[in-house]
């Protein structure tokens, strides 16, 4: 198993789906580092699971390069990498007024979440193809990005948040490709409504409202079946260059 022994790389790990699986990944055998924009937030996911907290903007080249190069210098290139990291946006392209979405908000949106995962795919995956292939399959590593439903069914104000993560899933099976020759896997997870600290945030008619839509089970799903799930992909060297959906059969209506 890849987990075992081996580093890991969390972007988005000082809270939500990223610090779940962060510790899921340490109690499986992995050496984790916890990369987060908040360096506090990271520091104490780390802390519980003696991984490494490092300060991160994935959307940064050079943020990203000196990140993924303190990893190396104080560990070694690692063979797995989940980016969770990622922000969620909710406006319309035009508003009651006429006024049109700034173009900036836009930006800001698909800088972070497409962008930054790209950006951190490339740099893992550079030095992940330097290492030496292990295991039946002779695999090196594997990359598995966070989408969302919203890829394939946005809602109304989330054309920016849809866009980015509709990008992050039609770039796993290019990626995936390309990478074969690596023994790279390259998955993607497009989660549903999960109980992240945001949605607990909302009005618990509103959390009532969302949660019974879900067909079956009628809840929110969990950071620990994302996590859990994450660990499947890793066990399971079959899964490749594909978006799976993490939901309950739940498709998002338009508003």
């Amino acid at each position: 198993m890849l987990v075992n022994g081996n580093i890991a790389v969390v972007t988005g790990g000082g809270s939500g789906m990223g610090a779940e699986t962060a510790q899921h990944l340490a109690k499986a055998g992995a050496r984790v580092a916890v990369l987060d924009r908040d360096l506090a937030s990271a520091t104490k996911v780390a802390q519980e699971i003696d991984g490494l907290a490092i300060t991160c903007d994935v959307a940064s080249d050079s943020s990203a390069t000196m990140a993924v190069q303190e990893i190396i210098n104080k560990w070694s290139a690692p063979r797995i990498c989940v980016n969770c990291a990622g922000i969620i946006s909710a406006q319309t392209m035009v508003k009651k007024d006429g006024a049109s979405m700034p173009l900036e908000d836009f930006s800001r949106v698909i800088h972070v979440n497409l962008i930054g995962t790209f950006n951190m795919m490339r740099l893992i995956a550079a030095e992940m193809s330097k290492l030496a292939p292990i295991g039946d399959s002779q695999e090196r590593g594997v990359i598995i990005n966070t989408a969302s439903i919203a890829a394939f069914e946005g809602q109304i104000g989330q054309m920016a948040y849809s866009a980015s993560k509709g990008g992050v899933a039609a770039m796993t099976l290019p990626a995936a490709r390309e990478l074969a020759r690596f023994g790279i896997r390259v998955l993607a997870i497009a989660p549903g409504l999960i109980a992240t600290p945001m949605l607990h945030g909302l009005p618990d008619n509103i959390r009532e409202s969302l949660a019974s839509e879900i067909p079956f089970p009628k809840r929110f799903g969990e950071p620990a079946e994302f996590a859990k799930l994450v660990l499947h992909i890793i066990d399971n060297a079959m899964l490749n260059g594909t978006v799976i959906r993490l939901d309950g059969a739940l498709r998002l209506a338009p508003k």
